[in-house]
């Protein structure tokens, strides 16, 4: 960026702030005349896009690249190519190492042989075939429940199903860093939302005697492993609690499926809980099952009547037989190699061991697939990002709005494939870097620099 450019960013800035001290408000006035009629839109002139803009431009001037976006030339496993360079790749869902395993690959080719590539129409129209079935019934199995409903996105599963099956008059309860779906789900079914703090069930329980009797339906929406911290919630008092207060209760296993339990089969058999006693499972196809997609997985008659009145099922296309078959081998290795699961589980111990023994702060981590290295602002962790990639090793920052601007993060997948000496390098250069990049001082001194 250039000394002009520079100096138009700082102007435009000090300008905003004068602009929001001596803001007021002020009907337009109607008899200027107006402006001709425009052919289209500029979506530069939306705020959120100007300040999105203003971002990009800070970022420009401390030097800090894009970390985001970076095609990778191809498989994404425990190591990836980027710009033809070969990096420890720290940034994939593929926990369990099923992403380009033989048996997943041959599967998908052998069912776009049989089917096609799209199913061509919603399954209740004329999209059925047999994989969806055979699907369904794998991942009931894996829940231990009587029946599971797939669907094309898992992001839409939860807020078809949350929107569909609440309604204005219910409550639903959400630990307060759950997915976004979720909360999407909950503003759609026009049902009150209240939100508990992270993993506070005392707060819950509050809640819960404080307006249960207010509401006809209340639920309560947890993970079964929260995707930006690691770390799980008590299950057991959740279910006493929901049983105590009749209530329903939805736990995302997006993150939790093939991460936790012995074999993998989730935080029910972490603890040791019948999954009956839950009424909705959720689950996504993403991640270990290395496809893509979204299911409910619970009783037969929930799974029913949401195929035929759930509008995010009803009227969206049928999951295509290459994501079938991919998800389906998936779930036979799953259940075939519990080993898998053992070495994933091993490797993340390791890791967070060795990421607190270095004194990288890793949040409420539990070690399991999922380790935040907490950095503080977006800038740095941006910034920290970078200098990683240059030591060959990929892992992308979380920043603001995704969480908070002062827990913004480097945030680690570790899978069952990577290696003792990747995890150990992993850990040794995130503390050099992030000690070398401190010594330079925080965002806004190398702003300032920059704008000198």
């Amino acid at each position: 960026m250039g000394s002009d450019d520079r100096a138009k960013l700082m102007d435009s800035l000090k300008a905003n702030r004068r602009s929001a001290r001596g803001r007021t408000a002020s009907a337009p006035d109607r008899s200027q005349a107006t402006s001709p009629k425009r052919k289209v839109f500029d979506f530069k002139e939306l705020p959120q896009v100007k300040q999105l803009q203003m971002h990009r431009a800070a970022a420009d001037m401390m030097g800090i690249e894009n970390p985001f976006f970076r095609p990778h030339d191809g498989l994404a496993t425990e190591t990836s190519v980027i710009g033809g360079h070969n990096y420890d790749n720290f940034a994939s869902y593929n926990y369990l190492g099923l992403n380009g395993h033989p048996k997943v690959n041959a599967a998908a080719k052998e069912a776009i042989d049989r089917f096609g590539t799209s199913v061509s129409a919603s399954r209740i129209v004329a999209g059925e075939r047999p994989f969806h079935g055979e699907l369904e019934a794998a991942l009931a199995r894996i829940h231990g429940v009587e029946s599971a409903i797939v669907m094309v996105s898992g992001h839409a599963t939860n807020v078809t199903t949350i929107g569909h099956l609440m309604q204005k008059g219910d409550l639903v309860l959400t630990d307060s860093f759950v997915h976004n779906s979720i909360a999407e789900g909950v503003r759609l079914s026009g049902a009150t939302r209240m939100n508990f703090p992270h993993d506070d069930l005392d707060a819950l329980e509050k809640m819960l005697a404080d307006h249960r009797h207010k509401f006809e339906k209340v639920l309560i929406a947890v993970e079964g492993l929260y995707s930006m911290d690691g770390d799980f919630p008590d299950l057991k008092r959740i279910v006493k609690l929901k049983q105590a207060y009749d209530v329903w209760l939805m736990v995302d296993e997006a993150h939790s499926i093939g991460v936790l339990g012995k074999t993998g089969h989730g935080i029910s058999e972490h603890f040791g809980i019948d999954p009956t006693e839950v009424e909705i499972w959720m689950g996504t196809l993403s991640k270990t099952f290395s496809s893509c997609g979204g299911y409910i997985a619970g009783s037969k008659v929930l799974c029913d009547y949401l195929k035929v009145s759930a509008p995010g099922f009803v009227f969206s296309v049928g999951l295509s037989a290459a994501l079938a078959g991919s998800a389906i081998a998936s779930a036979e290795l799953l259940e075939q190699e519990p080993e898998r699961v053992e070495r994933l589980q091993k490797n993340g111990t390791l890791f967070l061991k060795l990421a607190k023994e270095a004194g990288l702060n890793t949040g409420p981590s539990t070690g399991y697939a999922v380790i935040p290295v907490i950095v503080g602002d977006s800038a740095g962790a941006a910034t920290l990002s970078n200098r990683l990639l240059a030591k060959g090793i990929n892992a992308l920052p979380i920043i603001f709005p995704a969480v908070p601007e002062k827990s913004a993060r480097i945030r680690f997948f570790i899978t069952s494939e990577h290696t003792e000496e990747q995890i150990i390098r992993a850990v040794e250069t995130t503390a050099a870097e992030l000690d070398a990049m401190r010594a330079d001082g925080t965002a806004v001194d190398r702003l300032i620099k920059a704008a000198r």
